[in-house]
């Protein structure tokens, strides 16, 4: 059994391409594997749940988990997060939590990389500032290559996207503080979510996180399956949601968001108002989020960035 488990970390967690979505079912270990158990009229059925490539399971309404279950999900490096319907909230006030597997031989490199830079406000500033950067950068490369999202409209090289970025990379260079790159965010999806409303001709929009339009819903549905990917990304390189370096030293889980950010607004948000426009169902607007997150590497962005920054040792001279 023990050469088993270990055969199911074969997969690089920034090469897995899955992420489950359940509810009213069961999870179970049967015969070495771990399945889910849906209970339908005439008989139950079986749907086995291929661990070794998945890199998170959010469990919604109606679930439970066997013991088993969670032991293999563990060995094969699967983060598992209680949710309410639909894939939001995560049911942990309002942190971003997760059950992570147990591990004591998760590398620190990347651990003592960041707590050399964090404790210090300017270094930790220009973090976060590169990690800005990244996130226009990664928009303006998928943008511009993606055919779906340019036949809806999304275009890198439209004068309203170029100058909104424009000003954004400026204004984020001038950041004086997390409170001013926080205003400067907010300021860019604001625009984001015009551009989106225009080229979907969506009307009317106001994001709100309880609202029941199909954007908003689906804004949030995607948003959490990114901070899965983000959870991964920072359990796996050893590095704790606390250690935040915009959204706020005192939320435990705000490194999350951080790290979610880097593919929100060029993955989620798109695909949310495209959706919305044409009804999709919350299956379909996921499982296009999950092949977004495929096509465009989300996951090995993720991880490079995050090395990249947890590495760096010329942050004095920024």
């Amino acid at each position: 059994m023990q050469e088993q488990l270990s055969d199911l970390k074969a997969i690089l967690h920034s090469k897995r391409a899955n992420i489950y979505y359940l509810e009213k079912c069961r999870v179970m270990q049967k015969d070495g594997r771990v399945l889910y158990l849906t209970e339908a009229r005439s008989e139950n059925q079986y749907w086995n749940i291929p661990i070794a490539n998945t890199t998170c399971l959010l469990l919604g309404t109606g679930t439970s988990v066997t013991q088993a279950a969670m032991r293999m999900l563990a060995s094969a490096g699967v983060l598992v997060g209680f949710c309410g319907g639909g894939g939001t909230p995560l049911l942990m006030a309002n942190e971003v939590e997760w059950l992570t597997p147990q591990s004591e031989y998760r590398p620190t490199e990347y651990l003592q990389g960041w707590v050399s830079f964090w404790f210090d406000d300017h270094k930790r500033l220009q973090a976060a500032k590169s990690m800005q950067e990244a996130r226009i950068a990664y928009l303006s490369r998928i943008w511009g290559k993606d055919r779906e999202l340019g036949r809806e409209g999304f275009d890198s090289q439209s004068p309203q996207l170029t100058t909104a970025l424009n000003t954004f990379s400026a204004q984020t260079k001038s950041a004086r503080n997390t409170g001013e790159l926080l205003q400067i965010e907010a300021r860019l999806t604001k625009q984001l979510y015009k551009i989106a409303c225009h080229v979907t001709a969506y009307g009317d929009f106001t994001r709100e996180r309880d609202a029941q339009d199909l954007a908003n819903s689906f804004l949030n549905h995607g948003n959490y399956l990114a901070y899965g990917l983000a959870a991964t990304t920072l359990w796996v390189l050893g590095v704790p949601h606390g250690f935040a370096v915009m959204h706020g030293k005192t939320r435990r889980g705000a490194l999350v968001f951080d790290v979610a950010d880097l593919i929100k607004d060029t993955l989620i948000l798109p695909w949310a108002f495209i959706c919305a426009k044409e009804g999709a169902t919350e299956q379909e607007f996921r499982q296009q989020c999950l092949q977004a997150f495929t096509d465009h590497k989300a996951l090995d962005f993720m991880f490079n960035e995050v090395k990249k920054i947890a590495l760096r040792t010329d942050w004095d001279s920024c």
